[in-house]
């Protein structure tokens, strides 16, 4: 909990059908969600009347196949919108929510994205933020390479993009248009700026072709989980998504980000780390265990091993015995997407709790991402309440176990419960993200030289 924040922070994680693997099976999710605009309303609609600061949305930009034998079997990462264009028409239906779209550095050009942000910023109201990726190399194909770039080199590229996206949107100054009908004035070129980046990865010449929009930037969000990823957090991120096992290993992930933070010059208050907790609540904690182990009870063991190994940075589970423990030797590959901290969050994990890797395999499969956590309105509660006063987190993604029942069943228990105990805002105070999240909206800054140096005239040859 940051230190001037009495409230928790909550943004919606949304999976289709549910962050359960088995979710699409359930009777209360629906299985064509991932192509269902209606669903997504309901979803964004639902959490806005909660209060809920913002809409999460992840991203892969292909088909995640896994196994020959576990491919029909899987709802997730198969079917599902583009995230900006599915923004542009939840901001519609809303009006004081955010929505947090992911977008690749690696698979995208700066200009595009810059533009499009600024565009949806503008569209609602300053209600928009950025999750940035670097990708996994199963997307590399599809954008006509045969290998995505070295991890390192991702980040460095990143980097550079971020830089040239907050470049882009300060093309404008905020007072570039007076927009003067009796003088005829409409924008002043002297508050116009040309970027002329050129870097190592880069080359953009700008200015946008769109004003700086009411947010500044929009929110950066970020989740990787590396050193690497966390050092490119600690410079850039307003959010962070971890993935913690324990309220334990959440503490010191919280604790390292936030002195990153610091160690980079800018406020830890700034930064809201956020984990994910996939929920299941019942109106009695023997109702919710149920329903867990419903979920679990649905699960092909073929679909668990291949989540888990995932989850274990790519590590081939084939030659160990599912009965026994998951021995400590196992390593997982550098060029996952994955990384060696989930290896051995699972890892300690399994040894702590005496776990056989079948069981460490259904357990993991529960979700992609974030601590399953079933129980009452006042367990969940207690959970959160617990994390959040002991320096674990600034809030949650809320990542409910099946979609949309699980939600609507969060909205009535388990928010009421949190507004009751001063954890959770009963009215939105503000209207942009940045509102929302306690941010402060960037200034604007120069960074290449002034006038209309935009495009070249346009001549027509007759």
């Amino acid at each position: 909990m940051s230190g001037a924040q009495s409230t928790m922070r909550l943004s919606l994680f949304i999976n289709p059908t549910g962050h359960h693997q088995a979710s699409w099976r359930h009777p209360r999710a629906q299985a064509d969600a991932g192509v269902s605009f209606a669903h997504y309303v309901e979803l964004a609609q639902a959490a806005e009347r909660a209060c809920f600061d913002a809409v999460f949305l992840a991203d892969n930009q292909c088909v995640l196949a896994g196994s020959p034998g576990t491919f029909g079997r899987v709802a997730q990462y198969v079917a599902n919108f583009e995230p900006l264009t599915l923004i542009s028409g939840l901001i519609a239906v809303t009006e004081r929510i955010g929505f947090i779209s992911t977008a690749s550095t690696s698979f995208n050009y700066p200009y595009q994205v810059a533009r499009k942000f600024a565009s949806m910023d503008h569209m609602s109201g300053g209600r928009v933020g950025w999750n940035i990726v670097t990708s996994g190399p199963v997307e590399a194909p599809n954008f006509g390479l045969a290998e995505h770039f070295e991890h390192e080199l991702r980040y460095e590229r990143a980097a550079e993009f971020v830089e040239v996206c907050k470049g882009l949107w300060d093309s404008w100054e905020d007072d570039a248009f007076p927009r003067d009908k009796a003088s005829g004035q409409f924008l002043l070129p002297a508050k116009v700026h040309t970027l002329d980046h050129d870097g190592p990865h880069l080359r953009v010449r700008g200015p946008l072709n769109v004003p700086r929009s009411p947010q500044g930037y929009p929110v950066f969000v970020q989740a990787g989980s590396s050193s690497t990823g966390t050092a490119f957090a600690a410079r850039y991120a307003e959010m962070v998504f971890v993935t913690p096992q324990s309220v334990e290993s959440a503490r010191q992930r919280y604790q390292l980000i936030k002195s990153q933070v610091a160690d980079a010059g800018r406020d830890p208050d700034h930064v809201k780390v956020m984990p994910g907790l996939v929920v299941i609540v019942g109106r009695t904690t023997e109702e919710a265990r149920e329903d867990y182990e419903r979920l679990q009870s649905l699960l092909h063991i073929d679909v668990a091993l291949n989540i888990f190994s995932l989850k274990l940075g790519g590590v081939d589970l084939s030659p160990y015995p599912l009965d026994e423990p998951l021995p400590m030797s196992a390593e997982p590959d550098r060029e996952s997407g994955f990384s060696r901290p989930h290896f051995g969050e699972w890892a300690k994990l399994g040894q702590r709790e005496g776990l056989t890797l079948r069981e460490l395999a259904l357990r993991a499969a529960g979700s992609m991402a974030g601590i399953v956590a079933y129980g009452s309105a006042t367990d969940i509660a207690d959970l959160m309440e617990e994390w959040f006063r002991t320096g674990a987190t600034d809030g949650f993604n809320i990542q409910p176990a099946y979609l949309p029942g699980q939600l609507h069943d969060f909205n009535e228990l388990v928010v009421p419960e949190l507004q009751r105990r001063g954890l959770m805002r009963r009215t939105y105070d503000g209207r942009t993200l940045r509102d929302h999240f306690g941010l402060p909206r960037p200034a604007w800054r120069a960074r290449s030289h002034a006038g209309v140096a935009a495009c070249a005239p346009v001549t027509v040859d007759r």
